[in-house]
């Protein structure tokens, strides 16, 4: 019995359980039902809407496609520049290179943290002992170990240009510029002898081909070469010849001759490392580090160079000008980005707002808020999927321009086979996944809603206030920027440059929240001008502005964006480059100029200057860097400068840098230096103190301040005595002679003082001579065309879109108008007065946007008002209303009589 009703209650028990998993997987097929269907009626909705929306999603399209397009481009750029490493001419013949090291340490305690070590470049080639050369032959697998150093060098063929010059020109019009280098190091390149033979005394030499050509000389021929001294005449013993392409003329003298003419033979360049059959790069790399010296055991490091490294010691300072330019075009970056996601945002926005009243019917009618959330994300997600691929597609050619742009000789930029791809990929992704979050937030007012509160919303107009939230967002982020702008105006150097453009981006996010509230505002200021101007179509206009503050708000900001970044980018930089310019020519007293070739003047050019009749003064300008060891709030800096060496006794009569303490008169010897009112009170040193420098090749030195000087913005930040840099140049030449006339006509003089220095040029002076940089470099209007074209081009093409998508979606109220009597004149001068609106509005703010952190920029920078050129603004203006114009006004007179505006309709 028990056994029977324990069988009983077993098979229950079984048959229950079957029973309810049947019931569990019939519950779950209607949920699986409901979900089919929420994805069918979706995807019908979506493609529904996307016939009926063609035009406002074609302008979303195009924004979206943009900003893939540009977003794939920078990052495109910023993988080639990390890339990027020095080309291998010099030493394409050896296995390895042995050099000093060009990177300098500094290591400090932040705040709360701990201790954190700051890198920088050195601008200047570090040395190595030419004991090391031993060292390096005698490491296992080394067949040779080669000294390579390289001295600039003046060639003329002998008897040619002895006489002076003509014209501005000084003597030796038809002199070359080459490269001295030994016989030894030529197996490096490689070089080898197709005429001739080595050379053998320290009377010959071996020209290469390209060389021999450009002076028309041979073997046995006589050629004129000037190295730091005087013109020596030297015979052609041989002629070499190379496979590598490019790369500077080269004359090759005897490994000890060439140690004399070099001026410091107890140190070398590098030296070239060529292995025995078999080894390998890096087996030659290991026993190299093993045999040469090493920081950990307290030596000086050296680094052993193989394959694309070998390029960093024929170009010492290459990627210390990229450890420059990555943040910069980091932080370029970073605003792109800001842009398209700005951008994307508010087109988006847009388009799914202008369907609130399409999206309220349908939640009335029955659709549920996951429906329309699903088709409105679908809807997006196809635009701006095709617009993704369509604009990594142009990202390539746009960073491939970009690319062009910044690559230089000693940094070309690579472009390997996975990277546009990566780039490419990486931004379409990114755009796709933003989009449809963008989306479905903008439609979250309408989706919420219960279906008897859609159906009054359906025909209820777009509300004029943003929500709390934004409003209190937008409010904070304005006070954010006027806080930073503030402090900015208490800092200097490149922290006052930070806080400027971070005001600047929280200001132009905070005009972004703000929008309705500022279209407000400019109603108010600008309504009674334009009804009165005008008349009807003035009314219809000022009407349409004060009962639509949202869509005034988002036609706004796009023109606040493009305005306020293209100013803070173009002003910045021309508030910095007139206030240099104004220093360097007050600081100017000199009246002529003596320039050479690029490798500079010979020792002996100033001071036959100085002996010419009628110079009353004339110093040299010896130009280089130095690195500042400091720490910001704990943090560890290493800061490059700028720097120029003058000759002391000279320099009253030829530059003023407007002395405000000490005495410039003791700017001598290797231990002093002068130093610029601003950084020495960031220093908070005087006269009398002293200031720890790393000179160009890493040298820690300890100077005397013996001066503090004005003009820091034109002449740089410290100015030491000749001497005290001449040993850590890679070439101690003077890059130009300041001279002082007695009565401003010695010019004929000094150029017949010059006569035995081929390449010298006599003109007037400028204030661009005696500048720490130059007024413009080919980087510099590269980071301005990328900066302010690329982006500014974008920001215009935000502008159009935004304002044709308003436009499109305004059909239905040109239509009404129409049809309660108003002529087609009269809504077309409406749409004109309100685009004009719209622009003076946006023009006016992206101007205060720009205004704030600039003034904030300049004052502390540079004591005084930011400076833009009235015919770059202008042009501005002028792009912004063109832009504006063809946004808003080109939608609506194109169409026919399909628009309201048509000549059919």
């Amino acid at each position: 019995m028990s056994a029977t009703v324990r069988r009983n209650r077993t098979g229950n028990r079984s048959r229950s359980g079957n029973g309810s998993r049947a019931g569990d997987e019939r519950a779950a097929r209607p949920r699986a039902d409901v979900r089919a269907g929420v994805r069918r009626t979706s995807a019908f909705l979506a493609r529904r809407s996307l016939k009926a929306h063609r035009r406002a999603w074609g302008a979303v399209f195009t924004a979206t496609t943009a900003a893939a397009a540009l977003i794939g481009a920078f990052a495109f750029v910023v993988g080639s520049l990390l890339l990027a490493q020095p080309p291998v001419e010099r030493y394409a013949g050896a296995d390895a290179v042995v050099a000093g090291d060009q990177r300098v340490t500094y290591t400090a305690k932040p705040w709360g943290s701990e201790p954190k070590t700051a890198t920088a470049y050195l601008p200047e080639r570090v040395r190595l002992d030419r004991s090391l050369v031993a060292r390096a032959a005698s490491a296992r697998g080394v067949a040779k170990a080669v000294a390579d150093d390289s001295v600039p060098v003046t060639v003329t063929v002998a008897g040619v240009g002895a006489g002076a010059g003509s014209g501005s020109g000084g003597a030796g019009a038809d002199a070359a510029v080459a490269v001295g280098r030994s016989w030894a190091a030529a197996a490096l390149t490689p070089y080898r002898l197709t005429d001739g033979h080595a050379p053998r005394t320290a009377g010959e030499v071996v020209i290469d081909g390209a060389l021999a050509s450009a002076i028309g000389s041979g073997t046995g021929a006589h050629v004129t070469l000037q190295f730091d001294g005087a013109p020596r005449s030297y015979t052609v013993s041989g002629i070499a010849g190379t496979d590598r392409r490019g790369g500077s003329p080269t004359v090759f003298l005897t490994e000890h001759h060439l140690a004399a003419v070099a001026g410091h033979p107890g140190t070398v360049d590098a030296i070239g490392v060529l292995a025995e059959e078999g080894v390998s790069a890096d087996a030659l790399r290991a026993s190299l580090e093993a045999a040469l010296p090493d920081r950990a055991r307290g030596d000086r490091e050296v680094r052993v160079l193989t394959g694309a490294e070998r390029g960093q010691a024929e170009y010492p300072d290459a990627l210390g000008a990229r450890k420059e330019l990555l943040p910069l075009l980091a932080s370029i970056t970073g605003t792109v980005f800001m842009v398209a996601l700005l951008v994307i945002a508010t087109t988006i926005s847009q388009a799914v707002h202008q369907r609130s009243g399409e999206l309220a019917l349908l939640r009335a009618v029955g659709a549920t808020p996951r429906q329309l959330r699903s088709a409105v994300g679908r809807e997006v997600s196809r635009v701006a999927g095709a617009a993704a691929v369509l604009g990594a597609v142009g990202a390539v050619p746009l960073g491939l321009l970009m690319r062009s742009l910044l690559t230089t000789d000693p940094l070309p930029l690579p472009v390997p086979v996975w990277l546009p791809f990566a780039a490419t990929a990486a931004a379409g992704v990114l755009v796709a996944l933003a989009a449809r979050p963008v989306a479905v937030l903008a439609a979250r007012t309408v989706t919420g809603l219960r279906p008897a509160a859609a159906l009054g919303a359906a025909g209820a107009p777009e509300p004029g206030e943003p929500g709390r939230v934004r409003t209190v967002a937008g409010a904070v982020l304005a006070l954010a920027g006027v806080s930073a702008a503030g402090a900015a105006t208490a800092q200097g150097g490149q922290a006052a440059a930070v806080a400027a453009s971070g005001a600047a981006t929280s200001l132009i996010i905070a005009v972004a929240l703000l929008g309705p509230w500022i279209a407000r505002g400019a109603t108010r200021v600008l309504g009674t001008p334009l009804r009165r101007a005008g008349g009807v179509s003035g009314f219809l206009a000022d009407r349409s502005a004060a009962a639509h503050h949202r869509r005034l708000g988002a036609a706004i900001t796009p023109i606040v964006l493009v305005v306020a970044f293209v100013c803070v980018q173009l002003a910045a930089g021309s508030t910095l480059e007139r206030a240099a310019d104004r220093q360097a020519a007050a600081a100017l007293r000199a009246d002529l100029v003596v320039t050479g070739p690029a490798a500079g003047l010979p020792a002996g050019a100033a001071r036959a200057v100085r002996e010419a009749p009628g110079v009353e003064a004339a110093t040299g300008v010896l130009r280089s860097g130095v690195v500042l060891a400091h720490s910001e709030m704990g943090e560890p800096k290493l800061d490059r400068f700028p720097v120029l060496g003058v000759t002391a006794d000279q320099l009253a009569g030829t530059l003023d840098p407007h002395i405000t303490a000490g005495d410039p008169a003791d700017l001598t010897g290797k231990g002093t230096v002068a130093v610029g009112e601003d950084r020495a009170s960031d220093l908070d040193v005087g006269v009398g103190d002293s200031v720890e420098l790393r000179l160009g090749d890493g040298t820690e030195v300890r100077l005397r301040v013996v001066a503090l000087y004005e003009r820091a913005l034109g002449l740089g930040e410290f100015m030491l005595p000749r001497e005290a840099l001449a040993g850590h140049v890679a070439v101690p030449r003077d890059q130009l002679v300041l001279v002082r006339s007695a009565d401003g006509g010695a010019a004929q003089a000094v150029r017949r003082a010059l006569a035995a220095y081929p390449g010298a040029q006599v003109r007037p002076a400028t204030a661009d001579d005696v500048r720490i940089a130059p007024p413009s470099s080919d980087q510099d209007d590269a980071m301005v065309v990328i900066g302010v074209g690329v982006i500014g081009g974008f920001a215009l093409l935000a502008v159009v879109s935004t304002l044709s998508l308003i436009t499109v979606g305004r059909r239905a109220e040109f239509r009404l108008l129409r049809t309660v009597g108003a002529g087609r004149r009269q809504v077309r001068r409406m749409l004109v007065l309100e685009t004009g609106m719209v622009a003076v509005a946006g023009l006016a703010l992206g101007t205060l946007v720009a205004v704030i952190p600039l003034l904030a920029f300049a004052v502390s920078v540079t004591g005084s008002m930011p400076y833009l050129p009235p015919a770059r603004y202008g042009a501005l203006a002028l792009a912004v209303a063109v832009a504006a114009g063809a946004g808003a006004l080109w939608p609506g007179w194109s169409g026919g009589g399909r628009s309201a505006l048509g000549r059919r309709t």
